[in-house]
């Protein structure tokens, strides 16, 4: 007859115990290890071998340890638990520890029953890890069963990354490179998203008119929107890649059951149409309600959030690790004579192309061009030497409007936040026929090539080595491919063998940029030389590089200051561990890069300074002074034209060319101040709201709280891994600043040090071959981090729990031990301390009517004073203040053997109380489970519906015994 098995009870079968996992059959037992991590789940069939029931041995008498042998197996277990038995279901079996503000979004997503949330917070704060912690908690809960993250084809492979590394989320790259691949695995009738229920997709790729009515018949319940700003209309000019990203998550949208996360760091545009567009992909109704009364702002709170790094940079006891500010610097430089001789005369071919335009359609072609080329020539002599023999992409348009949708990305500088190709320099060549003045440019701008006759690349290069020499580790923006290659020819030349310099563009697939990233990285750890990287704007949205490098360089000035400011978000971001990034702002004497930093960049810098957030330059401003500026140089000196690019209608027709030029410029200042200033005053007063008011950090707190009881805390962490390691490595542990310190792995046990150089991804074999652990969780690769889901941390762990419970595993050192017994000053009667397992069977319903099982862990310390048969239980600071105590005298080892036999013999006595912490728990973890998802107002709505009946935890009895300590009295106390 078989027996049958309850998720979470044990069983021994092929000389070890294991637990029962809920998807076990009758006739399949899925279990995993005791003590064993998820790569270790197995499925047995007990018709073909022996599986029993088994109970948890007791500690013995015979495995006595040292006073710490408590806290270190108690933290040994926290770190191996891949379930804990707490609300969220998810937190015991993630790779990263989230910080506490970074549960916020959690919280909000968790009181919906369908997640719809807006996640805008500033750059670098995590949005990516607060959007991967809301879809493992749906997926495990059985409330979503597919995801997709939708995402520029550049941040795919770190976006499957980041979920297979610290969510242990298998996600496959849907991308034009892998399409063919995908549909070959296919059955006949299983659509791709079947096969593959977790995908990470260029939204470019499935928003074509191919892929997007395709996808939406098959998408599934659970859709995360990366840089979703780029995916909004605001106007009749927004871009047709726009409307189409639009298009399709309206359509995602509509399916009022499916989950939708959005991020993006600039949710606000400056356009409110964009903004309700936006806000309305989460309820329809949101994109109506008043965005200036206090009852819409509320309204909308509960589904976005915003918070400035301010907001968060200590939250609750939390110090959180972002860099202090900024520190701007101005590289000015002056053109050399040749290259100001080489200016002027692009200006008066660029003029003298303008003015032979024979109609105001040539004229507005020909203007793009000449911005275009104006733009190149400031930027580098590769760059106008391209422009000047490129044909014009603008020369095909047949209608004025054509053009500008043809010629806007020149000056618009990707304000949808889709970089795309555009780093490409523009094409400044009418047509296909040789143009001899365009030829002598040519030639002219090569003889300038070179830090003797390019004075903006003498200054960067002096600049750089400025920069190295003082520790510091640089990337230099470039505006346009042609720049950046022309600036890593030289560069890497100039800075000599103690720099490694590489170079990344659009050329290059998101795939080559990785692993273009990945080689400078290895080429630093195995070199020890700088790291210096020269790269377009394909790296200025969310690409993480806070850990090689330290301070950017804008070699070209965008035209919009949100683009900077993204660039400086790759290394100004958490993690970063110097306290300035220096920031380095190229500005020559070309009559555009000055005006363009008075009346722009300065202002936005200011504005970010005094809220700690981007407020965007609003309605075009940025094109429409860039250009401006463009104008004033191109027309300076000259009449006015009656239909420039630009109508100015407030001026005279008759008024001299250079107040025309130079009113023009305060106009667009002016203009940009009054509705700056109103963008600032709508900033400050919404801040407050949409900074998670509706979630009141003592909720956080709390379960931050539990978190901390349940699975342990950085200090937790920190002493389990100085003890043990100490006790390991005989002491060979280095400190270092701030609660850093290393070992030497060469002292380690071998099977440890082997799973530590798998963790660390390399092999620990020399003999003064050194770990590092880092108290910042944002580690480089090679090194650890002091936090329990490390995977060092996870080895150490491991190491500590299973040579502590299995002795036979013990051939080596073993530092923790399941039996003790010490005298100390700090109690005055014998005092014995439990360290408890609990196991939980839970069950739940998801909002697909099904009931979701699963295995829960939690460790539990108890105390007592007294004798088993008349136990007086210490609370819970008591059980703390035990673990302090110090050994004040030392124990005859049979009188230490006694003294344990005696609490041994009467663990019968303790089982009830054991017993009813059990139930206690359980019903506190069904309290805090309804808690969490339901908002107070919410509860009135949905009392009878969803209340702890939907929730089922029974504890697994007995509970396991894992330690045992006894504390005796100096003197004058019991036996």
């Amino acid at each position: 007859m078989t027996t049958t098995y309850t998720a979470g009870s044990l069983v021994t079968t092929r000389g070890r115990d294991w637990i029962v996992l809920p998807e076990s059959e009758a006739d399949m037992l899925v279990l995993r290890p005791l003590g064993g991590g998820e790569a270790q789940t197995t499925a047995v069939f007990p018709d073909l071998e022996a599986v029993e029931p088994a109970e948890f041995s007791p500690p013995s008498s015979d495995d006595i340890g040292d006073a710490v042998s408590a806290g270190l197996l108690r933290t040994a277990l926290q770190i191996g638990f891949h379930s804990a038995a707490g609300p969220f279901r998810s937190l015991a079996g993630l790779n990263v520890e989230p910080r506490a503000y970074q549960l916020v979004p959690l919280l909000m997503a968790l009181r919906e029953d369908t997640v719809r949330l807006l996640i805008g917070d500033d750059v670098g704060i995590g949005k990516t890890v607060e959007a991967g912690l809301i879809a493992k908690e749906l997926l495990t809960e059985g409330n979503a069963k597919r995801l997709s993250v939708l995402c520029s084809p550049a941040l795919a492979e770190q976006w499957q990354q980041e979920l297979r590394t610290k969510f242990n989320i298998n996600a496959e790259l849907v991308l034009p490179s892998t399409i063919s691949r995908l549909n070959k695995t296919r059955v006949m009738g299983e659509s791709l998203f079947e096969k593959y229920p977790h995908t990470v997709i260029s939204t470019d790729f499935i928003k074509s008119d191919r892929h997007w009515r395709s996808f939406l018949d098959e998408a599934p319940d659970l859709v995360i929107v990366d840089e979703a700003h780029s995916c909004v209309t605001s106007d009749e000019n927004t871009s047709v890649q726009a409307q189409k990203r639009y298009r399709l998550l309206e359509a995602l949208s509509k399916d009022e059951n499916r989950h939708m996360i959005l991020l993006t760091a600039t949710p606000h545009s400056g356009k409110e149409t964009g903004f309700r567009n936006l806000v309305g992909l989460l309820r329809p109704h949101l994109a109506e309600i008043d965005l200036a009364g206090h009852k819409g702002r509320e309204e909308l709170a509960e589904y976005f959030v915003q918070r400035r790094r301010e907001d968060i940079r200590r939250y609750l006891d939390q110090d959180n690790e972002f860099p202090a500010d900024r520190e701007f610097k101005q590289a000015e430089y002056s053109m050399t004579p040749s290259y100001k001789e080489f200016f002027d005369d692009v200006l008066e071919y660029a003029r003298g192309r303008y003015h032979a335009a024979s109609d105001s359609l040539g004229r507005r072609k020909t203007w793009w061009d000449v911005l275009g080329l104006l733009r190149a020539v400031v930027s580098s002599p590769a760059a106008a030497g391209q422009a000047l023999s490129t044909r014009s992409a603008v020369s095909i348009a047949d209608s004025e409007s054509e053009a500008d949708k043809l010629g806007e990305p020149i000056a618009h500088d990707y304000q949808d936040g889709a970089v795309g190709d555009t780093d490409q320099t523009p094409g400044a060549v009418a047509a296909d026929e040789g143009d001899p003045e365009a030829n002598r440019l040519i030639e002219a701008a090569v003889s300038l090539t070179g830090p003797d006759g390019d004075a903006k690349l003498a200054r960067l290069i002096k600049d750089l080595k400025k920069l190295i020499k003082a520790g510091h580790k640089p990337i230099v923006f470039c505006h346009y491919v042609s720049t950046a290659r022309y600036v890593y020819e030289h560069v890497k030349d100039a800075l000599g063998k103690n720099t490694a310099v590489a170079e990344i563009d659009g050329v290059l697939s998101p795939q080559q940029r990785v692993g273009a990233i990945d080689k400078l990285a290895d080429e630093v750890e195995e070199n020890g030389v700088t790291p210096v990287l020269i790269a377009t704007d394909c790296l200025s949205e969310g690409v993480n590089l806070q850990q090689l490098f330290d301070a950017v360089v804008h070699y070209d000035l965008a035209w919009n200051p949100t683009r900077l400011d993204q660039r400086e978000g790759r290394v100004d971001r958490f993690g970063q561990k110097t306290d300035i990034v220096r920031v380095i702002t190229m500005i020559g004497d070309n009559g555009m890069d000055g005006k363009i930093l008075e009346v722009l960049i300065n202002k936005h810098r200011q504005i970010r300074k005094t809220l700690g957030i981007n407020v965007p330059v609003p309605d075009e401003q940025s094109a429409t002074v860039g250009s401006a500026v463009a104008e004033w140089i191109v027309l300076r000196g000259e009449e006015p034209e009656q239909d420039t690019l630009f109508d100015f209608d407030s001026f005279s027709a008759d008024w001299e060319a250079q107040a025309l030029q130079e009113d023009a410029l305060k106009k667009a200042n002016d203009s940009d101040d009054a509705e700056w200033q109103s963008t600032r005053e709508q900033e400050k007063s919404s801040r407050a709201i949409y900074a998670a008011r509706r979630i009141h950090p003592d909720e956080v707190h709390a379960e931050v709280g539990a978190i901390r009881d349940s699975l342990g805390d950085a200090h937790d962490v920190s002493t389990f891994l100085h003890s043990s390691l100490g006790n390991l490595s005989n002491g060979s542990i280095t400190l270092g600043s701030s609660g850093d310190f290393k070992v030497n792995a060469s002292e380690l046990p071998a099977s440890l040090r082997d799973a530590m150089g798998v963790a660390l991804g390399r092999d620990l074999g020399g003999s003064d071959d050194h770990v590092w652990f880092r108290s910042n969780p944002a580690v480089p690769r090679g090194e650890a981090a002091i936090v329990r889901t490390d995977p060092v941390v996870n080895a150490i762990g491991e190491y500590v729990l299973n040579t502590a419970l299995d002795p036979a595993l013990s051939l080596e050192r073993r530092p923790a031990r399941r039996a003790g017994a010490i005298r100390t000053g700090d109690v005055d009667t014998r005092t014995t301390l439990f360290l408890v397992r609990y196991r939980f069977n839970m069950t739940h319903p998801t909002r697909h009517g099904e009931r979701r099982s699963s295995v829960a862990e939690d460790a539990r310390l108890l105390a007592f004073r007294g004798a088993p048969s008349a136990p007086t239980w210490l609370n819970s600071d008591e059980v703390d203040k035990l673990l302090l105590a110090k050994p004040a005298a030392n124990i005859d080892p049979a009188m230490r053997k006694r003294t344990v036999d005696r609490i041994l013999q009467g663990l019968p006595d303790l089982d009830p109380a054991i017993s009813e912490l059990g139930d206690s728990l359980a019903g506190s973890i069904e309290d805090s489970y309804v808690k969490i998802r339901h908002s107070v107002d919410r509860k009135a709505r949905s009392a009878g519906t969803r209340s702890a009946v939907g929730l089922s935890v029974t504890p697994q009895k007995p509970a396991d015994v894992l330690g045992l300590y006894v504390y005796l009295p100096v003197s004058g106390g019991a036996k």
